[in-house]
């Protein structure tokens, strides 16, 4: 049980993509494309989770 604490998450994402970025061994192409799209990803998620939670 040699875990790190974990960063708090800024507000607004899910998934930090520094985090998810250590998951892919190579990006083939533009890396800011994928960044870009995985931020825009991440922020839809959170208004959704938002969302459901609000309402439900």
């Amino acid at each position: 049980m040699n875990e790190k604490p974990k960063k708090p998450l800024k507000p607004g994402v899910c998934h930090p993509w520094e985090e998810k970025r250590k998951e892919y061994e190579e990006i083939r192409g533009d890396e800011n494309v994928v960044k870009e799209q995985h931020e825009w990803f991440d922020e839809q998620l959170y208004q959704f989770l938002w969302l459901m939670v609000s309402h439900y």
